[in-house]
């Protein structure tokens, strides 16, 4: 890559042709919301968030700052900010790693397997070490009351389009799990 910023326009264009509907801030390229659909066979499939992405001047060599918008109930993402606790992004970040990485691994992933033993929502953590029916009830009424397409301002028949598009097309073997889940 020649510069940062070639870096930070050829995974914004990577993200949109992979089919991810991306609504950029002021014409920018350093801050923008992705439509994020909760992955297949998990308690958040059929919910929608729109995620904000926020890329620092010195990316792909420091993270994404990135955030739910609209409510979504996991330990490890905050219920008031949508600030997201995933060492992959916060930690461990490499400029190997680009946009598309982050939605179609990194995301899934954290709502596949949830950690509450490092948890931004305390509540959500204690509730699944507790009593795993209740809180698997509540992230499913968060889903319907907060991640439907209209909550994100999109139309039900667009959601059902691209959500059939991501979850053929994105399922491949060579992007499983990024090391071991979460105990």
């Amino acid at each position: 890559m020649s510069s940062p910023s070639k870096r930070r326009e050829m995974d914004l264009m990577k993200l949109m042709i992979s089919d991810y509907k991306v609504e950029t801030v002021n014409d920018g390229i350093q801050e923008f919301f992705v439509d994020f659909h909760g992955p297949n066979e998990s308690l958040y499939q059929g919910g929608v968030w729109r995620v904000r992405v926020e890329l620092p001047d010195a990316y792909p060599y420091k993270s994404p700052s990135i955030g739910f918008v609209n409510k979504i109930y996991h330990p490890n993402v905050d219920e008031m900010s949508g600030s997201v606790c995933l060492d992959v992004i916060n930690q461990t970040w490499s400029p190997m790693f680009d946009l598309v990485n982050v939605f179609e691994v990194f995301l899934p992933q954290l709502l596949l397997y949830p950690n509450p033993s490092d948890p931004l929502n305390g509540e959500a953590a204690a509730l699944m070490m507790r009593d795993r029916p209740a809180y698997e009830q509540k992230v499913k009424e968060y889903c319907k009351k907060y991640a439907k397409p209209e909550d994100i301002g999109a139309s039900p028949e667009d959601e059902s389009s691209e959500e059939e598009l991501s979850a053929d097309e994105y399922d491949s073997s060579d992007e499983q799990v990024v090391g071991k889940p979460d105990p």
